[in-house]
């Protein structure tokens, strides 16, 4: 039997199990933060609806060509389910997006909508008197 093999289950097996286990974890993390980090940009952007999904989109693309030019054009070579596994966001990743996208859509608006406003009037020798602040909408 060759070393180079034509058949997928004879390619996996020259994958070396460990090697694999590790290639998969850091590809998960790889993804999450960039689902996490795209959130992040979308909610403090304002994205709504379709916008938001397609930096979702398009994050993801550019996570994957990334991770492809790391994996020198070869992600068999590397991980189980070559280009598609790189491509694919994982369920997980999308609620990821979701998560952090509407914390952080919310954030500014929360902040915004309230502001303390104080009186800054100055008593006798420099004192500040009781101060006047109050909390407005």
């Amino acid at each position: 039997m060759s070393a180079t093999t034509s058949t997928p289950e004879a390619a996996a097996q020259l994958l070396f199990p460990p090697n694999v286990q590790y290639n998969n974890s850091r590809l998960y993390t790889v993804k999450f933060l960039s689902s996490c980090f795209a959130g992040a940009v979308a909610g403090v952007l304002g994205l709504e609806n379709t916008l938001g999904f397609a930096l979702f989109i398009f994050s993801t693309l550019l996570t994957s060509s990334c991770l492809y030019l790391k994996c020198k054009g070869r992600p068999s070579k590397y991980v189980p389910g070559g280009w598609w596994e790189l491509v694919n966001p994982g369920q997980e990743n999308i609620f990821s997006f979701v998560l952090v996208w509407t914390l952080f859509y919310g954030t500014p608006v929360a902040l915004s909508s309230r502001v303390l406003r104080c009186d800054g009037s100055v008593g006798r020798m420099g004192h500040r008197n009781s101060a006047r602040c109050v909390l407005s909408m």
